[in-house]
């Protein structure tokens, strides 16, 4: 089993909306509601400035806006930015019945690890790849067989969730099935039906449904 990070396993969105307010706050600006932060947690950075500021790469004040919010995120990324509920159950009973699972996110490597350490998860996952292991992230498949390939497992035995529509296409492009956990961070403009997921997941526990129907 093959995990994203953001929206799929942890729910990071209260940290990231944490460090984007307390940048407006330093401008006097009043903070942005958790319900619109939210869907954009899973677009990591660009998606909470976007938000915040209305600001995207190309133009030339969102480059010193990046650099502020991530030394801000790094010092509190782990504040508030638990398991999502029932997935710390999910990973036991993955575990117990000898089935790896790992994580492949496009967070950089400096804030998945320390992340996934603090949960104590570092060390119980197959692999864990993040956006700047390999040459291409998300939706470029090559995360997802570079995970592989650190497991030790067989694209044909593995199976990836995720939350955003790259989630799916980087699955699909490796020749994985993809289940969307629609728990995540999902925009109320975003049309999931349309992206070819296998299945949908309301919430963690379901996957275990979905391995084992019937048990």
């Amino acid at each position: 089993m093959l995990f994203d990070l953001d929206g799929t396993l942890l729910d990071t969105a209260p940290d990231l909306a944490a460090a984007l307010n307390r940048m407006r706050a330093r401008r006097g600006m009043p903070p942005v509601p958790a319900e619109l932060c939210r869907p954009q947690a899973s677009h990591g950075t660009r998606g909470v400035l976007r938000i915040g500021f209305e600001v995207v790469p190309e133009q030339a004040e969102f480059a010193p806006l990046r650099d502020e919010f991530l030394r801000d995120y790094a010092n509190t990324l782990t504040r508030d930015s638990p398991l999502f509920p029932g997935m710390g159950e999910v990973l036991r009973h993955l575990e117990a019945h000898g089935l790896p699972w790992g994580v492949v996110t496009n967070k950089p490597a400096r804030y998945t690890e320390p992340l996934l350490a603090h949960h104590g998860l570092a060390q119980r996952a197959a692999c864990i790849v993040s956006g700047d292991t390999c040459a291409h992230a998300k939706p470029h498949p090559e995360p997802l067989l570079h995970a592989c390939r650190i497991a030790g497992i067989d694209v044909d035995h593995c199976i990836d969730v995720g939350d955003a529509q790259r989630d799916i296409q980087a699955a699909r492009a490796a020749g994985m099935p993809a289940l969307l956990a629609r728990y995540g961070y999902l925009d109320p403009a975003d049309s999931p039906e349309t992206w070819g997921a296998q299945d949908y997941l309301d919430a963690p526990g379901e996957l275990l449904d979905w391995l084992w129907p019937g048990a």
